[in-house]
């Protein structure tokens, strides 16, 4: 039996080439390398897989001495290793996209917390005027909470007329004491600019009236006034309208988008300022809404305006100076300056 086997190892010797007995008995050392190193479980390190990642590509018949994982599991490191090399050999050297300086991006997000009601296209909008171009995209990915887009409709009339059409409505308002307020606003469509406002608790078609009066002075009187179907608007407010050179433009039954500056204006204001704030009175409302008003028309930036405010706004460069921020109603929103006041 021993000078079988002999002659058996001889005659494979002669027969066999050297270089793939070679590499077999490498192969087999290194798996008794590695089951000698185990205690319980076989192990492979990251030189074992790589081993066998070189043996595969160097010799044929690789698969014949491997036992202790499968050949696919051995075609499964190489196929990783070529996904991990080309991922380094694609990204070496290479910085991306420019990143964005740290000022801004403390801005933005100072901005964001400080009006939680802003949305990144109204921050985008006051960071050009600050002297910043940032797209949206950039502004969303910083901002401490998440945008809310938003969203107009009804334009085609308004773009044709907008110079000559003012729009009326009323909004209720509820105070401390349970009483019900109502807030009566006049917005010029051209401009986006809120020209008039007042509050009271029992509006009639002669106080109405009288608002449009000391809204739209006779040589400032636009062509068309758009309102809605409220029994409020009686014959008094008609004949004072009329009064004026201004004809009356009234929207559908149960049409609000039909006046969409109007209704957007009172959607800003009650998501802006009141739903922020308990209203005590008359007064107070007159007040609070002063105050709005006054940051509305000369502060806030608005889409519709390509980002400038209804009484317009200088572009304000960076070498002006650093960014200051002025509150108003409180810390509720804040304009924002490089100039000093």
């Amino acid at each position: 039996m021993g000078i079988l086997s002999a002659t058996t190892l001889f005659l494979r010797a002669l027969l066999v080439p050297r270089l793939h007995l070679v590499a077999e008995n490498l192969a087999l050392r290194q798996q008794v390398a590695v089951l000698s190193q185990s205690v319980k479980r076989t192990k492979l390190k990251p030189r074992d897989r790589l081993f066998w990642v070189l043996l595969r590509q160097f010799w044929s018949d690789w698969r014949s001495v491997l036992e202790i994982v499968q050949p696919d599991t051995v075609v499964r490191w190489h196929r990783l290793g070529f996904r991990l090399y080309w991922r380094w050999k694609s990204t070496w050297g290479k910085c991306g996209r420019p990143k964005v300086a740290r000022e801004l991006r403390e801005l933005i997000r100072r901005m964001s917390r400080e009006n939680a009601t802003w949305g990144a296209p109204r921050i985008a909008d006051e960071l050009r005027l600050l002297g910043y171009d940032a797209c949206c995209a950039t502004v969303a990915k910083y901002m401490v909470r998440l945008p809310k887009p938003p969203s107009q409709t009804w334009k085609a009339f308004l773009a044709n007329h907008a110079k000559e059409i003012v729009a009326v409505d009323f909004f209720t308002m509820p105070t401390v004491t349970f009483r019900v307020l109502y807030c009566f606003v006049v917005i010029r469509h051209d401009t986006r600019r809120v020209v008039h406002f007042n509050v009271t608790d029992s509006p009639t078609a002669i106080w109405t009236g009288q608002q449009i009066v000391n809204a739209l002075p006779y040589d400032d009187a636009p062509r068309y006034l758009l309102r809605d179907n409220d029994s409020i608007y009686g014959k008094e407010f008609t004949r004072r309208v009329e009064s004026l050179g201004i004809e009356e433009v009234k929207t559908a039954f149960r049409s609000p988008w039909q006046n969409p500056y109007a209704e957007r204006v009172i959607g800003s204001i009650r998501r802006e300022c009141t739903d922020h704030m308990i209203i005590l009175n008359e007064d107070h409302t007159r007040r609070v809404l002063a105050e709005y008003f006054a940051y509305y028309n000369a502060h806030r930036a608005h889409q519709g305006l390509d980002g400038d405010t209804p009484l317009g706004r200088e572009r304000e460069p960076p070498d002006l100076g650093h960014v200051r921020s002025i509150p108003f109603l409180g810390g509720l929103h804040h304009r924002y300056t490089r100039r000093v006041a």
